[in-house]
């Protein structure tokens, strides 16, 4: 088997995207334990990737896509890399890590400007296949690892989300040891179908509050969508909309008991961590628990079992609004 010294996994886009590419890094660190690992991310994805183990380096695209040619290849030649991982396509990376004479940059066939920019290509359909994200991606690399498929079952242990920064004493201070704390997160910037505030107001109804003590999570711009929904004016909850950097977000995670959302970046931040993460999805094709559930050692998740496209139009999906919240009260245990 080939050695490396230094390996640039490239995945530019969002939060959970790159939660499911880190078992790469797991995997790569295991067969490579001495290579440098570079993840290429976005600057508000920074602080998830500097908080797994595996990487050592980390190299923000936001500043380098601002360069102009020249200084963009220089920087990219300045990393030596023996190897670039095209985990995200992009058509300019591509052409970036052929220029600077990366000696090999793995991409896939479905990408017809990777014909030209990759010398190493995989035939990997996600389209199609049965498999979950996080398995696809280690199979990008399978080539390399020597591995097959990995179960999901295994893939938590590759994660190495470990160097999470401490919580600070104002956060702190919101946990209340005598309860089950519970983070609610109904909202998804569009990126995934969702459950419905209704449907979360509901389940904060019927969940005691002398046992729970419940916070509500989100953007700044998704509490301001949330203000006039009702969804605050529970005595039991806390609004920490807004409030927190992603860093301290994940602190505030890792105490927590659980974390209820849709496919978004938090639902895999949360199973990631550890902690109970529930998984509210569609079972639409390809945004079904098939290829995009929680994995994590307490990760769940819940949805219709039937064959239903309704909202691939519309966006709306009723088969996620017809889960009723007591189904989710029993997963809280």
């Amino acid at each position: 088997m080939r050695d490396f010294h230094r390996i640039i996994i490239s995945r530019t886009d969002s939060i959970g995207d790159v939660i499911l590419t880190l078992p790469i890094a797991g995997m790569l660190k295991r067969k490579f334990p001495h290579a440098e690992l570079i993840f290429l991310g976005r600057s508000y994805t920074r602080e998830v990737i500097g908080a797994c183990e595996h990487i050592d380096r980390f190299l923000n695209w936001d500043e380098i896509s601002k360069l102009d040619a020249t200084d963009s290849l220089r920087e990219f030649k300045s990393v030596a890399a023996d190897m670039i991982i095209h985990v995200f396509p992009r058509k300019e990376i591509a052409r970036l890590a052929r220029k600077a004479g990366i000696p090999i940059r793995l991409g896939t066939t479905n990408r017809l400007y990777h014909w030209g920019n990759c010398n190493k290509l995989v035939r990997l359909s996600r389209k199609r296949s049965e498999l979950h994200e996080a398995q696809l991606n280690l199979k990008l690399i399978e080539s390399i690892s020597g591995e097959d498929t990995i179960s999901k079952e295994n893939i938590p242990q590759l994660y190495g989300f470990t160097k999470i920064e401490a919580l600070e004493d104002s956060f702190k201070k919101l946990i209340d040891p005598t309860k089950y704390n519970l983070i609610l997160h109904p909202k998804s910037k569009g990126s995934a179908r969702e459950w419905g505030v209704e449907n979360f107001i509901e389940l904060i109804n019927i969940l005691p509050e002398e046992k729970y003590g419940i916070f509500i999570s989100g953007t700044a711009d998704e509490g301001q969508m949330l203000k006039n929904t009702g969804i605050f004016d529970n005595k039991k909850v806390t609004d920490l909309t807004g409030k927190m950097s992603l860093g301290q977000f994940m602190s505030f995670i890792r105490e927590c008991d659980a974390l209820v959302a849709a496919s978004t970046g938090p639902l895999h931040l949360a199973a990631a961590i550890g902690i109970k993460a529930i998984g509210i999805y569609p079972p639409i094709r390809p945004m079904h628990p098939g290829r995009w559930a929680p994995i994590g050692k307490k990760a769940v998740y819940i949805a219709k079992e039937n064959n239903c496209s309704d909202c691939r139009n519309s966006g709306e999906c009723h088969c996620m609004k017809e889960i009723p919240p007591e189904a989710l009260k029993k997963l809280l245990v």
